[in-house]
């Protein structure tokens, strides 16, 4: 009896059943996503050099292009038509001019076209303030750019993925003015994406763009989004944080142990069903592990993609197991993606006219933002010169530059002709120039500033126009590294008591980049004058004088106690 065939049958119909169900409920499931972080508006490639672990031997390439990104993506969809693309900030601010002349429309559109489902906001999306951030997610012509904006095509239809802002509160509401989350689904596992932006953004961007925001701590305010979650039936957590750190590992060494930098709190401050944290801001590549987590970054301008899975145990909705790779996004290694490519032609064509325009001839043929041990850089004298030149209108004697503002190296071809795309990825924000009133001591204690916390190592010292120098001591201690006999312009010993005016852009104005003195400054004129405008008139005047600007090396105005 109990080896019938009728029984033998029952056993086999039992055990297809069983395995049926383990296959529906127990088998762990993985969850494939791609992470791009700091793309600034990089529609085409650049210049990359990167050492791997697969040889251990540097290489220098054209990476990157959102042709090249869009190829990779449409083969890694053939292997999961699941797979997540999602961000870790400044997708768009400090772009190049292909982008940025059009309000970064184009590549928002791109984005769009690549499929992008959530990304963190970064500090540069609020570069134009959080009108302009709404109207990038919302759709719109009403900016406070309005000779960019809508000047691509005549309509704008905003970004068909997710800006997330957990940590960035409106302080009417005390609720975050963005989403905090996403929940995507993919092969049956809902995941949440939680979005995060440095609590320090306050300090780097435009003062009156975030009236009205606050930048509150980022563990805390990630946390305080799971349970409403999990309520919603999310066991799955990925944070998507513009914040980041830096490792003495390679960009794809698997698992690396060595992470520091600001991000490495943040995580061990985490939930501990948070297992995958996926960071920005500090352009590095790493797919490291702090506590267990993995924390992972794909360098900068769309060089690199995060190919991160998720092994999820569907019984317990919570993730079993994690890994990642980072994948250098050499171009040609991927068939065709023929719709990016249609469109990044179209861009091209539309902005080639403008962009090829010669604009002046130049001393040398790249004009560096490397800057000296003492801190200064050809390109930021030229930059600040170009400043004080704009504003001498207002009485201006002395202008400073901060290096964030300044973005790539001032290039030009092999005649020495730079043309106007050229120029316009040096100073891609277009703020405008302002004059003010300072002390000689006020500027004194200027200086001073660039040393708090650690300021100068992390930013790099403020430029300074020509005729102003000084020198400085980094033995001594925090408020009295610059010699005071030193500070001088144009040869005379700076007066505590007099007052000078000082041509700064509108961001340090307001006392951006953590410089609260230039907030004092007084008799503010502002000259509705666009630094990159300056740059241009600047380098057509030397031009017609006969006199091209730009040097190979900086000029010595700032110098370092040896």
């Amino acid at each position: 009896m109990k080896n019938s065939p009728r029984l033998r049958l029952a056993a086999a119909a039992l055990a297809l059943l069983m395995a049926g169900c383990a296959s529906r409920g127990g088998a762990p499931v993985d969850i494939n996503l791609v992470a791009l972080n700091d793309l600034h508006g990089n529609l085409e490639s650049s210049k990359f050099t990167y050492t791997s672990v697969l040889d251990r031997t540097p290489h220098t390439i054209q990476a990157g292009g959102l042709d090249t990104v869009a190829a990779a993506l449409q083969a890694w969809r053939l292997e999961d038509k699941d797979l997540l693309l999602v961000g870790a900030g400044d997708l768009v601010g400090a772009s190049p001019a292909l982008s940025s002349m059009w309000a970064d429309e184009p590549s928002i559109a791109a984005l769009n076209l690549l499929g992008m489902r959530a990304t963190s906001v970064g500090n540069h999306e609020f570069d134009q303030g959080r009108a302009e951030l709404l109207r990038q997610q919302n759709g719109g012509c009403a900016s406070p750019r309005p000779e960019k904006a809508c000047k691509y095509a005549p309509a704008y239809d905003g970004a068909r993925f997710s800006y997330l802002a957990a940590n960035v509160l409106d302080k009417a509401t005390g609720r975050p003015f963005m989403p905090a989350y996403r929940i995507e689904t993919a092969h049956g596992i809902k995941v949440g994406f939680i979005g995060a932006v440095l609590k320090d953004t306050a300090s780097v961007v435009l003062a009156s763009g975030i009236a009205g925001l606050e930048f509150v701590d980022e563990a805390e305010a990630i946390n305080r989004v799971l349970p409403e979650l999990r309520e919603q039936g999310v066991g799955v957590f990925v944070v998507l944080i513009h914040q980041g750190g830096h490792s003495e590992d390679l960009f794809d060494q698997p698992d690396c142990q060595h992470l520091k930098g600001p991000i490495v709190d943040v995580v061990r401050r985490l939930d501990p069903a948070i297992s995958v944290v996926v960071s920005g801001h500090s352009h590095t590549g790493y797919t490291c592990r702090v506590d267990g987590r993995l924390v992972t970054q794909a360098d900068m301008g769309g060089h690199v993609l995060s190919r991160i899975q998720l092994r999820v145990d569907r019984l317990s909705n919570s993730v079993r197991e994690t890994s990642a790779r980072n994948i250098v996004m050499t171009q040609g290694t991927y068939p065709e993606h023929a719709a990016m490519s249609d469109y990044l032609d179209a861009v091209r064509q539309r902005g080639a006219a403008l962009l090829a325009q010669p604009v002046a001839r130049l001393a040398v043929a790249t004009v560096t933002r490397k800057r000296s041990a003492a801190g200064e850089s050809a390109l930021g004298d030229l930059v600040a010169d170009t400043a004080l030149a704009a504003g001498r209108a207002a009485g201006a004697q002395i202008a400073f530059m901060n290096n964030g503002g300044i973005r790539q190296d001032l290039e030009a071809g092999a005649d020495l002709v730079s043309t106007t795309g050229q120029a316009l990825m040096v100073l891609p924000f277009a703020n405008s120039l302002l004059v003010m009133s300072l002390s000689g001591a006020q500027i004194r204690a200027l200086l001073e500033q660039q040393w708090v916390a650690d300021k100068a190592e992390a930013r790099g010292l403020l430029q300074v126009s020509d005729g102003f120098n000084y020198r400085w001591d980094a033995s001594q201690p925090q408020g009295r590294r610059v010699l005071p006999t030193s500070v001088r312009l144009h040869g005379a010993p700076l007066d505590d008591a007099r007052l000078y005016r000082v041509v700064v852009n509108n961001f340090l104005a307001e006392g951006g980049d953590s410089f609260p003195m230039f907030a004092l400054g007084t008799q503010r004129v502002d000259t509705h004058i666009r630094d990159s405008d300056a740059l241009l008139d600047y380098l057509r005047q030397r031009d017609r004088a006969g006199a091209p600007a730009g040097s190979a090396a900086p000029a010595g105005r700032i110098q370092i106690v040896q």
